[in-house]
């Protein structure tokens, strides 16, 4: 969210969320994306805008107590948006 500042909106969700796009994100054991793909989504725009945003955001985290048998970790995230193509993200969007 930092990194995308332009993109997010704050407050209350609309009742009727015009867009939901759901990814599946990979980071190596530093942080740096390794794959950003669309799981679930029902309009391209969004999806684009969400993958963008990940793009943008690496390197995150870096999740080396997570890794203990592998070199990379693969995780969703849900975006959630509004009419003007701004979301928010469930993991850290407020009570409703």
């Amino acid at each position: 969210m930092q990194r995308n500042p332009n993109q997010i909106f704050s407050g209350r969700l609309p009742p009727m969320l015009p867009a939901i796009v759901v990814l599946n994100i990979t980071v190596d054991k530093d942080g740096q994306l390794k794959d950003v793909e669309v799981q679930r989504s029902r309009d391209p725009d969004a999806s684009r805008v969400a993958v963008d945003s990940m793009r943008r955001s690496g390197p995150l985290p870096k999740p080396a107590r997570l890794l203990a048998d592998s070199d990379s970790l693969t995780f969703s995230e849900t975006f959630l948006f509004n009419d003007q193509y701004r979301f928010q993200l469930r993991s850290v969007a407020g009570p409703q």
